[in-house]
């Protein structure tokens, strides 16, 4: 069986922002969904690269949408979620739940 590669943080950031963003995920809006759902600005670079390494990975699925003036004539890239990519997130906050689970962190919060 082929081992499954383990997701960073911020590709799991990533990949939930697509997640919520449905049908309107790209680039511009996944910086925002992060930026306001987390307060960290994404690097532009970093962000595509993540992308990029996703799609690769076979956990985002890329369709290109219509080009439009506002743009130049040039269309978005917009995102979704792979069946991969879904599967990936369940295996990565069951390992935080795991690792989590019987510790008590509160107290390490106010030492």
């Amino acid at each position: 069986m082929k081992r499954q590669q383990p997701l960073g943080e911020f590709e799991q950031i990533v990949l939930l922002a697509v997640m919520r963003l449905r049908d309107e995920a790209y680039g511009i809006s996944i910086r925002a969904e992060i930026a306001a759902r987390t307060g960290r600005k994404a690097a532009r670079g970093a962000l595509y690269a993540t992308l990029e390494r996703l799609e690769g990975k076979g956990f985002l699925r890329p369709r290109i949408g219509r080009p439009t003036p506002v743009r130049g004539g040039r269309a978005k890239r917009y995102y979704t979620v792979s069946a991969a990519g879904a599967r990936a997130i369940v295996r990565s906050q069951r390992a935080y739940r795991q690792m989590l689970d019987g510790l008590e962190i509160s107290g390490v919060l106010h030492a």
